[in-house]
């Protein structure tokens, strides 16, 4: 009698934990939205299931009366099921495969309706189950005939992953495997030890961490798609340098090279230098030396000031090096300083680009004398420095700032985060 309590006081701790956990996973469905809107919709049906399959394993503890025992265990084993051909479906989702053309889909449709079939008749007679008049629940001669189909929806489901992992992420693997493993595992179980009900906690704790491996996966996913696009745009701006700044500089260097051979030879290489650096920055997807962005930024400048002659002055402060940044983040910033801060009718235009070590990262200031940049212009400036500001919080959670300089002009200051340093 004592044992009979403590198993009823364990179901009972189970189940509830089982709810709780199910209830839990569907207000996270509901006010999250890092998901896309199939998955979204997925998870609030399945959680739903989950919270019906859970409540009525609940009401079925608590109950005192056969008929309600009956009626709450028949639809917690409907809401149990039905959770199989939910997974399958999003699994195929999740492959890019079509339910509708899926031999899978139609196995596991053909094995749920068995299934339903044999818990239909399951009410009508005591083979497989059936509760006495005063409310205690046995087990019929064919009770393992019941869980048949469970173990090879499962097993369908199994080896389909199997299949499709090759279309699925690694987070996803993962899920899709604690999913289908947890609550067979606690099937089998429960079919030895009679009267524990392990799966409802297995289930609803398998289908909480698929949920949360899943939403990872979304939103590592969205990120990257993010971060791709940011870097396409950097390398559209590369793509399209300007046709007559290329046309300057090769006419330069021609005229360079009948006054000034030596000179022309400097900006050749200038010039080289500067196009291998842009091409180079396209390929690379991850933060890069200061260093090289500099050197980038170098080669750039010395191209524009053999254009610009004496009109265009530089100022290097850069004692702090080491540290990374998104490749294409200052030499853009500079070019982006020349090409709208620069007014031909004024005096010489001075340009300084400083470094300096912080308490909590680098900071990288780039400052200049001309017409200046504000922050609400609609213009081929601002959209640039966007783009810039979006690589960096995406790559390296920096940020990048636009102020006017006190002495007119614009300064641009970008900081960088320890965690990006070498």
């Amino acid at each position: 009698m004592m044992m009979m309590k403590s198993i009823d006081l364990a179901n009972f701790a189970i189940v509830v934990s089982g709810f709780v956990i199910s209830a839990l996973g569907l207000l996270l469905a509901v006010f999250l939205r890092q998901t896309d809107r199939k998955s979204r919709g997925f998870f609030l049906i399945f959680f739903l299931l989950l919270v019906g399959y859970t409540a009525s394993a609940t009401i079925c503890q608590l109950s005192g009366t056969a008929l309600l025992s009956q009626i709450t265990l028949f639809t917690n084993s409907l809401f149990s099921s039905l959770l199989i051909p939910a997974i399958t479906l999003y699994l195929l989702h999740c492959a890019g495969r079509s339910w509708k053309r899926s031999p899978l889909f139609a196995l596991v449709v053909a094995l749920w309706t068995v299934y339903f079939v044999l818990l239909a008749a399951t009410q009508f007679t005591t083979w497989i189950y059936y509760y006495t008049p005063d409310n205690v629940y046995h087990r019929g001669p064919w009770y393992p005939l019941l869980l048949i189909p469970p173990v090879l929806l499962m097993a369908a489901n199994m080896i389909s992953l199997y299949r499709c992992r090759a279309a699925l992420t690694q987070r996803q693997r993962i899920a899709f495997f604690i999913y289908f493993v947890v609550p067979l595992v606690c099937m089998l179980v429960q079919m030895f030890f009679f009267g524990l009900l392990l799966i409802v906690f297995g289930t609803s704790l398998a289908v909480l961490f698929m949920f949360v491996f899943l939403l990872e996966d979304q939103v590592e996913r969205s990120f990257r798609q993010q971060q791709e696009i940011a870097n396409q745009r950097a390398s559209v701006m590369v793509l399209q340098m300007r046709p007559h700044f290329i046309h300057n500089t090769m006419m330069c260097i021609y005229s360079l090279c009948k006054q000034d051979p030596q000179k022309a030879r400097q900006v050749t290489m200038d010039f080289s230098t500067y196009l291998r650096k842009n091409f180079t920055a396209i390929a690379s997807a991850t933060p890069i030396p200061f260093s090289s962005e500099l050197e980038h930024t170098r080669a750039y400048l010395a191209v524009v000031q053999a254009q610009y002659e004496d009109s265009l002055f530089v100022d290097y402060d850069t004692p702090h090096t080491w540290f990374r940044l998104p490749p294409l983040t200052l030499q853009p910033i500079v070019e982006n300083a020349v090409k709208h801060g620069r007014d031909p009718y004024a005096g010489p235009f001075h340009i300084s680009i400083r470094t300096r070590k912080t308490d909590s990262g680098t900071e990288i200031t780039v400052s200049d004398n001309g017409r200046g940049v504000h922050p609400a212009d609609d213009s081929g400036a601002h959209i640039a420095l966007e783009n810039i500001r979006q690589r960096l919080e995406l790559m390296c959670g920096g940020r990048l700032m636009i102020t006017p300089n006190e002495t007119g002009g614009t300064v641009v200051t970008v900081t960088i985060p320890d965690r990006s340093t070498e």
